[in-house]
């Protein structure tokens, strides 16, 4: 899929790959949007789990290094450009990548909610928005430059979410 998008993912190509009968992966799957999907669900369940530093800005900090390597690793950057394009044209994949991402930012949004208990972060601060505020910069060089990212992107970035909640800017 990272070489040739969604719709040159030949489920035969995948079994051939894989060293099973092109039978068991259509019957498993069905098809390639399908493939995505189980891919995306068990990349949710088993990506690294959520940093707990103790601080706020520890965690952020973490949640925009583990974006920064995630779209910087060799395999994971393109597969994830790729599904990404995919999700603009096919719902299934596009539900499926709204699942991923929301399992992820369900899983981070405890370190706000903690930041808010601790009194690190304003009371009322929405943890999903402040969550994506940390990997929205990084998507958006990602996709939308040739630019590498590198790790200092990743440290703006944290910086920045951890300034907008400071100022209030995710308050509900």
């Amino acid at each position: 899929m990272a070489a040739s998008g969604l719709s040159g993912l030949d489920l035969t190509d995948v079994a051939v790959r894989a060293g099973v009968g092109k039978t068991t992966v259509y019957r498993r799957w069905g098809s390639a949007a399908n493939l995505v999907t189980d891919l995306l669900s068990e990349m949710a369940a088993e990506s690294s789990p959520r940093s707990d530093t103790g601080s706020l800005s520890g965690d952020l900090h973490a949640n925009a290094a583990l974006v920064y390597r995630t779209l910087s690793d060799e395999r994971q950057g393109p597969l994830f450009k790729a599904m990404i394009a995919a999700a603009t044209c096919d719902r299934v994949t596009a539900s499926a990548l709204e699942h991923f991402y929301d399992t992820r930012v369900a899983e981070w949004a405890p370190c706000v909610t903690d930041a808010i208990s601790r009194g690190d972060a304003p009371e009322g601060t929405n943890s999903e928005s402040a969550i994506r505020q940390v990997s929205a910069p990084l998507y958006y060089q990602f996709l939308t430059t040739t630019k590498r990212l590198t790790p200092a992107d990743a440290e703006r970035a944290a910086d920045a979410a951890l300034a907008a909640i400071a100022a209030g800017l995710f308050r509900n």
